[in-house]
């Protein structure tokens, strides 16, 4: 508004964020019939996610290229019926595009904040996912309570950070797969060492999303081998076993106990 009070056209962040735009043509190739599920989930982001300080203002309008459609075509990368995990979810970034993208696929969004699982609870109850469920809590809480064939994580921490927590959820044999965009190469190059002490056995950059998106997505991708984590993940692993082998057998025993009692 200027001085006379009359009022005047302002910057974009003078105005509030601008609106994330129609879906791209390519949407309809990677979502198929969930294509309304992913508008609408574009349409949290850009509204309830800003509001809540999960997505910046700026990235509103480029939603759809820099954000879900850059995670959902990680889908590429999954096998059929596989479990997956996003570590650090956040706003449900890539856990959710690739959920909508992959309805066989089972997805638990890990992440630690009160907030943020609030905010991820109410998009999946609202978009309907099934195959989705909202965990809060720390990675390294859920060693050997929690095992899946893909760890997925986007923006969350540096490669070897990342990698002692994502790596001790997996399955044997699985992979995580973490977006990292231009420092990929860097980072992986730095974190050989510790991806070794945590049982990787094969690690590279990939590009997904070629011939598809405008610009490829980049994403390190680290295979684990017979013990991922570790000799300390297995450690907790197996002692979270026989904890719950234990639990298992004091409920038999409770049971039993009572039973002879009554005889």
């Amino acid at each position: 508004m200027d001085t006379d009070g009359v009022a005047t056209e302002g910057t974009p962040e003078e105005n509030g964020p601008q609106g994330p735009g129609e879906a791209p043509a390519v949407a309809q190739q990677i979502f198929g019939d969930r294509l309304p599920v992913a508008v609408r989930y574009t349409e949290l982001l850009a509204t309830a996610g800003v509001q809540r300080g999960l997505i910046g203002p700026r990235e509103v309008p480029r939603l759809w290229d820099r954000h879900v459609l850059n995670c959902a075509v990680l889908a590429e990368l999954l096998a059929p019926g596989a479990s997956l995990c996003d570590v650090g979810s956040g706003a449900g970034l890539p856990g959710i595009p690739v959920a909508m993208a992959r309805p066989d696929v089972s997805v638990t969004l890990l992440e630690p904040l009160l907030r943020r699982t609030t905010f991820l609870e109410e998009v999946v109850r609202e978009l309907g996912l099934t195959n989705v469920t909202v965990l809060r809590g720390r990675a390294e809480e859920m060693v050997g309570k929690l095992a899946v064939d893909v760890v997925t994580a986007r923006a969350v921490a540096p490669m070897d950070r990342l990698a002692g927590w994502g790596l001790p959820l997996l399955r044997p044999y699985g992979q995580m797969l973490a977006l990292k965009g231009d420092t990929a190469e860097q980072e992986l190059a730095d974190s050989r060492s510790a991806l070794t002490k945590l049982g990787a056995v094969k690690w590279s950059v990939i590009a997904v999303g070629e011939g598809t998106l405008e610009t490829s997505t980049r994403v390190v991708r680290v295979e684990a081998g017979e013990s991922p984590g570790g000799v300390k993940a297995a450690t907790r692993r197996a002692k979270a076993a026989r904890a719950g082998r234990g639990a298992r057998a004091g409920e038999s025993g409770g049971r039993g106990g009572g039973a002879r009692r009554r005889r």
